[in-house]
Order: structure tokens, then sequence, then C-alpha cells
């Protein structure tokens, strides 16, 4: 089970930290996805962590804005996000599953509710 949190209402160029905790499985058994999807829009990848957290991928549109790290004693995945644009709005999920990563939807085993993410001009 994944449990998205930490969306709010943010101004552009703002920071934001969003948080996905994970129960039901082993924390270290799999690596973790941020995906978003924006009103009338695909949901698309935002990046991963590799279980082994030896690949990260970053979406271009995120890439040196938005970093993913993780708390093993908390059980809980970070995505950090710096420099926020107004096209950054969007219910962001968290998602997991066993194998190294991907960026596509079936790429993943679990998903998290998703948390909202509006910045504001």
């Amino acid at each position: 089970q994944l449990q998205a949190s930490g969306g709010g209402l943010v101004q552009a160029g703002g920071s934001l930290r969003l948080a996905c905790t994970v129960s039901g499985v082993t924390f270290a058994h799999v690596s973790v996805a941020w995906f978003r999807q924006a009103p009338g829009k695909e949901r698309e990848c935002v990046g991963f962590m590799s279980r082994s957290t030896d690949i990260q991928y970053y979406a271009d549109f995120v890439k040196g804005r938005f970093m993913i790290s993780r708390d093993m004693s908390m059980n809980t995945h970070y995505l950090i996000m710096h420099s926020l644009k107004l096209e950054d709005t969007a219910v962001y999920y968290c998602a997991a599953g066993t194998s190294y990563g991907g960026t596509t939807y079936s790429s993943w085993d679990y998903w998290g509710q998703g948390t909202l993410v509006t910045v504001s001009s």
C-alpha cells in the first residue's frame, strides 16, 4: 500500500516536498516512481529510483528542479520539487514495483491515491 502526501498550493518559483509511505511490501525490495496527471492530460512519469538506488531517472521537464530521495527508517520516498512552474500543477502519484523501473504505467505494480499540487502565479 502506498500513501502519498504533501501536496498543496504553492506560488511559482516555490518549493514543495511530497512523501510516499510504503507499507505491506519490503521497502528495500521495491523501486518507486512518481507520476503526475494534469487536467485533460495523460499521466506522465516524473521520475523514479530503482530499489538499489543505482538507477535514477528524471523527465526532461523536471530535470535539475526535482529530486527523489528515500528514508529507509521511515519507509518513505520523497519527491523534492524546486522552482515550481504553473505547468507543474497536477495530481502527483507514487507507484512501486519490483522491477528496476520504467516510465510507463504498466511498469509499476502498486499505486498510491495521488496528492494535488497547485502552482499559482
